[in-house]
C-alpha cells in the first residue's frame, strides 16, 4: 500500500498519469496507447501536444521540461556538460518511464527517435506520430529560443537541413506522419486527435 502511494505520489510530482493497467476503447478492445509525438525541433510537437492532450483530457509529458527540473539547468547546459550519449540516455529513460504509465501525450526532444532502436521499443505501447515541416520553416520556429543544443552554430537553415537529412530515415518509421505545411497548431491537434481515435484506442 505504502509503496502504491509513493508510485502515485512520484507519478503526480512529475506529471505523469498513475501507474496501471492499459485502458480499452469501450466496445471496441482496441488497447489505448500512448501518442509520441516526433518530428525536427521546431516542428510544433510541444504546442500540438498540449492542444491535443487538452482536447482527449489526458495528461501532457514534455520530456525536455521532465530533464530539466530534475537536472535545474536548461537542455543545452545539460547537453554540453554531459555529452550526447549521456544525454540521449537520459531521454530515453525518461520516455521508458512514462510509457509505464496510463496513456497520454508524450513529446520527447527532437533527437529522440533518431537513435537507434527507440522507435521499435515504444511502438508496442506507444502510437508514433510524425510531425512533418520544412526544415526551413523548422529552423525559423527553432532558432530564436537558443533552446536547442544542435542548432548553437552560426546558420539554423544549415543545420536543420542536415538534421533533417539524418533524422528523416527514422522519422519515417512513425505510425502515421502529419504533413505541418499551411496548418494552424488548432487544425493539427484535430486531425491527431482523429489519428487517436481511429489508430490508437482513444
Amino acid at each position: 500500500m505504502r509503496r502504491r502511494r509513493a508510485e502515485r505520489a512520484e507519478a503526480q510530482r512529475r506529471g505523469l498519469p498513475p501507474a496501471g493497467a492499459y485502458a480499452h476503447a469501450e466496445g471496441r478492445g482496441i488497447v489505448k496507447k500512448h501518442l509520441v509525438l516526433v518530428g525536427l525541433p521546431g516542428a510544433g510537437k510541444s504546442t500540438v501536444g498540449r492542444l491535443v492532450a487538452e482536447r482527449l483530457q489526458t495528461s501532457f509529458v514534455d520530456i525536455d521540461s521532465i530533464l530539466l527540473r530534475k537536472e535545474g539547468k536548461p537542455i543545452t547546459m545539460i547537453f554540453a556538460e554531459k555529452g550526447e550519449p549521456a544525454f540521449r540516455e537520459m531521454e530515453r529513460k525518461e520516455v521508458a518511464d512514462a510509457l509505464g504509465h496510463e496513456p497520454a501525450v508524450i513529446v520527447p526532444g527532437g533527437g529522440w527517435a533518431a537513435q537507434p532502436g527507440t522507435l521499435d521499443d515504444a511502438k508496442p505501447r506507444g502510437y508514433v506520430i510524425y510531425l512533418k515541416a520544412r526544415a526551413e520553416l523548422a529552423a525559423g520556429r527553432a532558432a530564436p529560443s537558443g533552446t536547442r543544443p544542435v542548432l548553437m552554430g552560426d546558420d539554423p537553415v544549415v543545420e536543420m537541413r542536415e538534421l533533417f537529412k539524418t533524422r528523416e530515415p527514422y522519422y519515417a518509421q512513425a505510425d502515421a506522419t502529419v504533413q505541418t505545411e499551411a496548418k494552424t497548431p488548432e487544425q493539427l491537434a484535430a486531425e491527431i486527435v482523429r489519428l487517436a481515435q481511429t489508430s490508437a484506442g482513444w
